[in-house]
């Protein structure tokens, strides 16, 4: 039996970041009824994205599905991450759906992450419903946002049909959807009426019925995973075909090529890789998950009974062990060092701080988030993903589960293409205002990028850039600095080109601690006129760990242990008490990684952040620059 008589509607949400994705599914949640009108979640906002780090920093990090009902409808509506460090949670999920939402800003039109996002959509022959979001903004242009939608369209579609698609227009904020753009001052707050029937409507009328047939064996692509204390793992995916019960026999199989080989898939190459017998199924029904007796072809479920934990392998029938083509993942661009902690403060705060328990934490990462890639070193794990946030929310979240361990410097993943060195190369947008616009651009040209364009509007300045993305690093803080937060900073990875040497870029030297102990204000009052301190008073430190930064180029060994030297000669006792210490800089894990040299360690901890020079001991340093001079040579 063929699917597509079945009332039901897969669709994803994508959109660049901040384009109000999340908000939009707390509208339909709460216009829908997911929720009793008493129940907290009818009062709060971003209800999907409830993990620590996705609230404190106001992202969608790990995509999420829900389903509402609307009309005898069932629509399965999955939430996709925005920032382009988490584009592989898009690849994974998007093959879950059958259309997409495209939601651009009325004011800031198609970014970045807009242009990455459509063309995974429209590979996937994604029929797509174009949303005009914030259409509420002072500065809304939606007729001219629209243009520059048709033209990305133009420039991505494979084929005509692609090139038509409904166009809505939304106050997100409001919940409010319509097919026509609405007439007046839509700045005033709730000054129109409205809801979000209109793209529930549109999902229903131009996003296509699930295919497959529920007679032939079953077969299930595992696209995210869920733990449950009482039932264990849930492997979560959309039926490709067939119909699953509980206590079905099912075989857990791969492809045996690899994921970055361009070759013809073999149904019959396959790898077993788990075996078990279906204990319950789950469809989603709002936000939880419940149980059913059997689930058909085009539902988005879950099953548990099965132990594994591979994401893109493919839960079948064992009587046809046939998988589905692995998940293409685009590859990564910058990648980090991790090592078990050699500090001398090792194992003071962590609970997990072996070598074995650092492989076995990244062994399960690996398991579920296809994005990154992880090789093994002699001293560690090199770990390489879309961009330095989303290898330190992975660095955040280990510390909060109670990992001690230790990071390198950041370093652009390196490609080799007819025995030619490759590099990563990105687009740079960078939108600020206009009096902080020479400020940008001047700091764009120590970082050797190439102009693309530049647009001024509302007195506000969009420059496009092309950068390597090694010129990247620490941009971010750079820009926030000099322009005093006003300015919002995007990229998007283009392609690769040949890679060439340029000088280190410039940084200030480092405050090294000379002595191990206590920190004293005594001492500390006379470093910080030598540039900005990391520690306070009784902080411990050690030999070799970096307490500040200099105000010049070069390294600088100082004791911040040292305590005032006694002696039978009185003093005047106010020159004793009256120390004023300047406020210390803020050791954060995002101006860490930045400020990282190739010599020196982050040292991670669930309580501390440190940095470390490699070689604690002065003559050990003396003996490594020395050997590194003569290597040169």
């Amino acid at each position: 039996m063929n699917y597509s008589d079945k009332k039901i509607r897969n669709v994803a949400i994508i959109a660049h970041v901040d384009h109000g994705k999340t908000t939009l599914v707390d509208a339909f949640m709460k216009q829908n009824h997911v929720f009793r009108e008493n129940q907290d979640e009818m009062k709060q906002e971003m209800i999907l994205d409830s993990g620590t780090l996705e609230r404190e920093k106001g992202i969608t990090i790990t995509a999420k599905n829900i389903s509402i009902s609307y009309k005898g409808y069932k629509i399965n509506i999955i939430d996709t991450p925005g920032h382009a460090d988490f584009g592989g949670e898009v690849e994974r999920t998007l093959n879950m759906a059958d259309g997409c939402i495209l939601l651009v800003d009325a004011q800031e039109g198609p970014m970045p992450q807009t242009k990455f996002v459509l063309k995974k959509a429209l590979e996937l022959n994604l029929r797509p419903i174009v949303l005009i979001n914030k259409i509420d903004k002072k500065y809304a242009s939606p007729e001219k946002v629209i243009d520059k939608v048709n033209d990305l369209f133009l420039s991505l579609a494979s084929n005509t049909d692609q090139l038509e698609f409904p166009i809505y227009y939304a106050i997100g904020r409001e919940g409010k959807v319509f097919a026509e753009l609405p007439q007046g001052d839509l700045t005033i707050p709730n000054s129109i009426p409205g809801n979000v029937a209109p793209l529930l409507d549109a999902i229903i009328e131009y996003v296509p019925s699930p295919v497959g047939n529920d007679d032939e064996p079953f077969q299930m692509q595992i696209t995210s995973l869920e733990y449950d204390a009482h039932l264990g793992r849930y492997l979560i995916g959309k039926v490709a075909r067939g119909t699953v019960k509980t206590d079905d026999s099912m075989v857990v199989v791969k492809p045996n090529v690899s994921i970055d080989k361009d070759v013809e898939f073999d149904p019959k190459n396959n790898h077993v890789i788990a075996r078990g017998k279906v204990r319950k199924v789950f469809v989603r029904d709002g936000l939880i998950f419940t149980e059913v007796l059997e689930a058909k072809a085009g539902e988005i479920i879950a099953i548990a009974g099965i132990d594994t934990s591979s994401i893109s392998a493919t839960v079948c029938s064992s009587s046809v062990p046939e998988a589905i083509p692995v998940i293409k993942i685009s590859s990564p661009s910058l990648k980090i060092k991790f090592e078990a902690n050699t500090s001398p403060l090792v194992g003071k705060d962590g609970k997990f701080v072996t070598p074995k328990l650092l492989q076995q934490r990244l062994e399960r990462e690996i398991e579920t988030n296809i994005s990154l890639q992880i090789t093994k070193s002699e001293e560690g794990y090199y770990v390489a993903g879309r961009g330095e946030l989303q290898l330190s929310i992975l660095i955040e979240t280990m510390r909060r589960e109670g990992y001690e361990f230790q990071v390198r410097k950041p370093e652009v993943v390196l490609l080799e293409e007819n025995g030619v060195k490759m590099e990563p190369i990105e687009e740079l947008v960078i939108d600020v205002p206009q009096e902080y616009s020479n400020s940008v651009a001047a700091g764009l040209v120590t970082r050797k990028a190439e102009m693309l364009n530049m647009e001024i509007e509302n007195d506000q300045v969009r420059y496009t850039y092309k950068i390597l993305t090694r010129n990247m690093l620490g941009l971010r803080n750079e820009l926030l600095t000099a322009t005093k937060g006003n300015v919002i900073i995007n990229n998007f990875l283009l392609g690769y080109v040949p890679f060439t040497q340029q000088p280190e870029p410039f940084r200030r030297g480092a405050l090294i601690a000379s002595e191990s102990g206590v920190s004293a204000a005594y001492a500390i009052n006379t470093i910080q006129y030598r540039g900005q301190m990391f520690i306070n008073p009784a902080d411990e430190v050690y030999e070799g760990m970096i307490i500040g930064v200099n105000k010049y180029e070069t390294d600088l060994e100082v004791n911040p242990c040292k305590a005032r030297h006694k002696s039978g000669v009185r003093v005047n006792q106010s020159s004793i008490t009256h120390i004023v210490l300047d406020p210390v800089l803020d050791l954060s894990l995002d101006f860490a990684l930045v400020f990282l040299g190739s010599d020196e360690i982050l040292e991670v901890t669930p309580k501390n952040l440190r940095l470390r020079k490699q070689f604690l001991s002065r003559n050990d340093r003396n003996i490594a620059m020395r050997d590194k001079k003569f290597a040169q040579k």
